[in-house]
């Protein structure tokens, strides 16, 4: 997938740091989902306060990607993200000193990982003005596979909670996130290309734009069913299959590892036959995968099956949708950055809560999976409808008027 013209067109070392830098933010962003089952024993959680607090991270990271993308446009993003990397290890360690003592608390700390999540809106920007727009599906692809941190936390947050307290993974977490910061300080650069502030009006004229909206609802669905069931997948496996939370983090990791590892798969094929028809077929995929899963399938393996299915779909959705969103919003890749992620973030929170209410009000985490299949699927109905118009105007100057 990576050409001899791919590495003399930007700057491998900047792509590096960012996808470093984006991995091991998303680590900790969604470390409070596999560390879920032991906080919730030591806290008193219910089932709604579970939901609650592993999507808590969710919603702030995406609030935050708002304010970063404003950042990224005006002072660059390589001071955001430092900037932002900084806050984080601070909260981290903080949290580790002085404890997590009640859930107020721990809402409180998924505030600041909020900011990790955050790191979206920097590490795209990042790397994505060092590319020319025929190579933005791979690269913003490879700085987006940044995603796969979330396996990290699937893998060892349990194991090492259960072994020295999951208070202290919290300190753990910020010694891999510190050596990110080293990296990141030695090999990032700021593009030569970088486009003057804009004015507040500026980037309200955004709003104005129909296909602004259609892209935010689309990465709505792709990443919020990514980032959702990353949070939510281990405390899933533990309460509907009885799995140890050590065993059901490695579940969790297994479909999270799927997801995040097809995101450059993804940017690439929408390259190759068009983010559009890519879409459409990501979207079905999903829409189905969650609707089945959703009834309750009788062993453990055959819900982790169809969900690594529904994350491939999830995953490879997230790289086509950045790959249309560069070639329509040049300009403005900031600012669409931000707010497109912000709505990744908040489909995300969505999905979380969603199904801890489904849990604690039903028993069952059946109707917060079909609402979100729903979801899915009119994501899949609302660019059918609209595929015409994009293949005819704008996509036709960046070249999907061919599929």
């Amino acid at each position: 997938m990576v050409s001899k013209d791919f590495l003399k067109a930007g700057h491998p070392p900047t792509l590096f740091a960012a996808f470093f830098y984006f991995d091991m933010s998303f680590m900790v962003w969604v470390m409070l989902g596999p560390l879920g089952v032991q906080i919730a024993q030591d806290l008193h959680l219910d089932a709604a306060q579970r939901g609650l607090m592993v999507a808590v991270p969710l919603l702030s990271g995406a609030l935050l990607r708002v304010v970063n993308g404003v950042l990224v446009d005006r002072i660059g993003p390589l001071r955001t993200g430092m900037i932002g990397q900084v806050v984080v290890i601070l909260g981290l360690l903080v949290a580790w000193w002085f404890g997590v003592h009640g859930f107020a608390e721990v809402l409180a700390l998924g505030v600041v990982l909020g900011l990790a999540g955050a790191s979206f809106a920097v590490a795209l920007p990042l790397a994505s003005r060092w590319y020319p727009p025929d190579m933005q599906g791979i690269a913003l692809g490879i700085a987006g596979a940044g995603n796969s941190g979330v396996v990290f936390a699937a893998l060892f947050a349990p194991g090492l909670a259960a072994a020295y307290g999951w208070t202290n993974v919290l300190g753990l977490a910020a010694l891999p996130l510190a050596v990110a910061f080293a990296t990141y300080l030695l090999l990032a650069r700021e593009s030569p290309e970088r486009p003057p502030p804009k004015s507040l009006a500026e980037y309200m004229a955004v709003f104005r734009t129909g296909d602004a909206w259609w892209f935010m609802f689309f990465y709505a669905v792709t990443f919020g069913g990514f980032s959702g069931l990353a949070s939510s997948l281990p405390i899933y496996f533990h309460d509907q299959y009885g799995l140890d939370p050590k065993l059901a983090g490695y579940f969790a990791a297994a479909c999270v590892f799927a997801g995040s590892l097809v995101r450059p798969v993804g940017g690439t094929l929408a390259d190759r036959i068009g983010g559009i028809r890519a879409l459409s077929v990501m979207y079905a995929t999903a829409a189905s995968a969650i609707a089945i899963v959703s009834f309750g399938l009788p062993q453990a393996w055959m819900a982790l099956t169809v969900f690594i299915l529904g994350m491939l779909a999830f995953g490879m959705g997230n790289g086509a949708v950045f790959q249309l969103v560069p070639q329509r919003f040049r300009r403005e890749i900031g600012v669409m950055t931000g707010l497109v992620g912000m709505t990744g973030g908040i489909g995300g929170f969505w999905l979380a809560s969603s199904l801890g209410y489904s849990r604690q009000l039903t028993g069952s985490y059946q109707a917060g999976l079909l609402v979100f299949a729903v979801l899915a699927a009119l994501a899949l109905v609302g660019l059918s409808g609209i595929k015409a118009r994009w293949r005819t105007t704008w996509g036709a100057v960046a070249g999907l008027g061919r599929i």
